[in-house]
């Protein structure tokens, strides 16, 4: 009823972004997997077959709309954290498992995924990043690179305000249209969506932001990207792939960490 072409859920939606209380026993990683407690919240995780990822196929299908869907999947060894963007007709078009796995926390316990994606949806190339990988500047990068136009986020995280203008950042460097959505509650919340447009046809800056939702406000939020506009944009613009100095950037790949960057 709202005209939505497609619907973004925050991270684990399904399954709940919640962890085995064995996260705080500070067992050995090699111990982990070898838990009762693991075992059991390994098992609960999804696949592609589960009974959850088929209903919302078929929500898909029935209503004729995309959807993003979240759950904890089934790894190799440990559960991933996933998101499947779901099309009109209920198939899946993109599974993506979080690369950026929060390791200093308790999805230490998780498998990280091991590539950024992008899909055709509606003639429309989106991506996918989960939380923490819109922290990294590496992730958006990766799948403007692919194509994205649009980059979907699902989230569960607090502390939002420094989160917002690194969203806002992504879509202008990137000439990418992003939207996020994160559960509301103190200090949460702030679903958002922004547009890579930030110049107007004289040269003047102008505010990106499409929507921010408050803290607090549980609800449905609809973000509309002008694609006429934003191709356009992509088109003419300087930022994104234009201009890079890709010869300059070998130390990007180096997986050398140094102080002060060391972490136990």
């Amino acid at each position: 009823m709202l005209g939505a072409d497609i619907v973004l859920f925050p991270e684990c939606w399904i399954t709940a972004y919640a962890f085995p209380d064995i996260v705080e026993t500070k067992l050995p990683q090699t111990e982990i997997e070898n838990h009762p407690d693991f075992k059991a919240w390994y098992d609960a995780a999804l696949d592609d077959n589960s009974s959850p990822i088929k209903e919302f196929q078929d929500i898909a299908k029935e209503l004729s709309i995309g959807i993003v869907i979240t759950s904890f999947t089934k790894g190799t060894k440990r559960p991933q954290n996933s998101a499947f963007v779901i099309d009109r007709s209920g198939a899946i078009l993109l599974k993506y498992s979080k690369v950026h796995t929060c390791d200093f926390d308790a999805e230490r316990m998780l498998e990280s995924g091991t590539e950024f994606k992008v899909c055709d949806f509606d003639g429309v190339k989106i991506g996918i990043m989960i939380c923490y990988d819109r922290e990294y500047p590496e992730s958006a990068r990766i799948l403007m690179l692919k194509g994205a136009e649009i980059i979907l986020v699902p989230n569960d995280c607090g502390t939002m305000k420094p989160r917002l203008q690194a969203l806002s950042t992504r879509a202008y460097e990137n000439m990418v249209g992003i939207a996020m959505a994160n559960p509301p509650g103190e200090n949460a919340g702030c679903s958002c969506a922004f547009s890579p447009v930030i110049w107007d046809h004289n040269g003047k800056s102008v505010d990106n932001t499409i929507l921010v939702a408050d803290e607090m406000t549980e609800g449905i939020f609809i973000a509309k990207f002008d694609l006429d506009e934003l191709r356009s944009y992509r088109g003419n613009e300087m930022m994104g792939n234009t201009f890079r100095k890709v010869h300059a950037y070998k130390d990007l790949l180096s997986d050398k960490v140094e102080e002060p960057f060391i972490r136990t």
